[in-house]
């Protein structure tokens, strides 16, 4: 038995993909090892540079995953769907909960709660809200979508702000529309739902959304909204990604979580939370899914990598 080698196997099966390549002298096993650990920190602006040596399936399945970096960059990753970015964020918040690193966990799960209203208006977009793409209507006449200072709209001033920018940053260099991905948005996202699911005083901007598919997105928007007010995604302001130092223990985690279903059945499509899909916090998946419309399962990137990083180890 290579004790040495049988180590660096039980990382790489436990996804400890930072700490196996700091101890690995194999570059290539280092280099997988560093893509590895890219998509387990949910590191979106690197996912499309991972080195050859990565299976190319793995690259094209990351690749789906990768927040473009400039305007007219191809192909268009997770601003053509989320789907497969949620089907990733599963498996890092299930690989996080096993490992008992709870603190990421949350912090995973509030980038979840902050894109969700994108992943619901996707079916309706065609699209997963690439501001190269947004529809006309948006700023039809009438509409106050993205008028800074409109004291009729419901949005804050933070989200008029974003709201604005969206509009216009398709036009901007690479170094401005990092920034408004990096700052602004998320705020775009909350934006829309409140749009479509919460404005006291609508007006034009979501006409151009069929009548009959209206109260669909509706729904799913304020699933949106209700999520991002859940016991378990405020849990990230106790724990240190938040603004204080303690950590949930997993107990809290789980009782949060129970709490959340019940504060998400009062929403039809929130009821999809009360599932048992055999995922670590039961229902999850499946309110993803409900929200999205289509089907969304735990990816299995990490666990290829995981299996692609023992095979390198134990070839020869």
């Amino acid at each position: 038995m290579d004790s040495a080698r049988d180590l660096l196997v039980a990382l790489a099966r436990r996804y400890a993909f930072s700490d196996l390549g700091a101890l690995t002298s194999d570059a290539e096993v280092a280099e997988v090892c560093e893509f590895g650990h890219r998509l387990l920190s949910l590191d979106a602006e690197d996912f499309a540079a991972a080195a050859r040596v990565v299976p190319a399936d793995l690259r094209r399945r990351a690749r789906a995953c990768h927040m473009p970096q400039t305007p007219r960059e191809q192909p268009r990753g997770a601003l053509e769907s989320l789907r497969p970015a949620y089907g990733l964020l599963l498996e890092v918040i299930a690989a996080r909960w096993h490992r008992r690193e709870l603190s990421p966990m949350i912090a995973a799960v509030h980038i979840a709660s902050e894109y969700l209203p994108l992943l619901a208006f996707e079916p309706y977009l065609g699209h997963a809200g690439d501001p190269a793409r947004w529809p006309e209507g948006l700023s039809a006449t009438g509409s106050r979508f993205g008028v800074i200072g409109d004291r009729e709209c419901d949005h804050t001033k933070a989200e008029q702000s974003a709201t604005n920018r969206t509009l216009r940053v398709s036009i901007e260099p690479g170094e401005g529309w990092r920034a408004y991905f990096d700052r602004q948005h998320s705020q775009v996202a909350g934006a829309l739902a409140v749009c479509v699911a919460s404005c006291r005083n609508p007006c034009t901007a979501m006409d151009w959304i069929k009548p009959d598919a209206r109260s669909d997105l509706q729904a799913a928007a304020r699933t949106a909204l209700a999520f991002a007010e859940t016991p378990l995604v405020r849990l990230r302001h106790a724990a240190p990604v938040g603004h204080g130092f303690g950590v949930p223990s997993p107990e809290e985690v789980l009782e949060a979580w129970e709490r959340s279903r019940a504060a998400l059945a009062k929403h039809p499509i929130g009821t999809a939370a009360l599932e048992d899909d055999g995922f670590p916090l039961p229902g999850l998946a499946s309110l993803f899914s409900a929200a999205a419309g289509a089907e969304i399962r735990p990816a299995t990137l990490l666990r290829g990598v995981s299996e692609h990083i023992v095979q390198l180890l134990r070839r020869g």
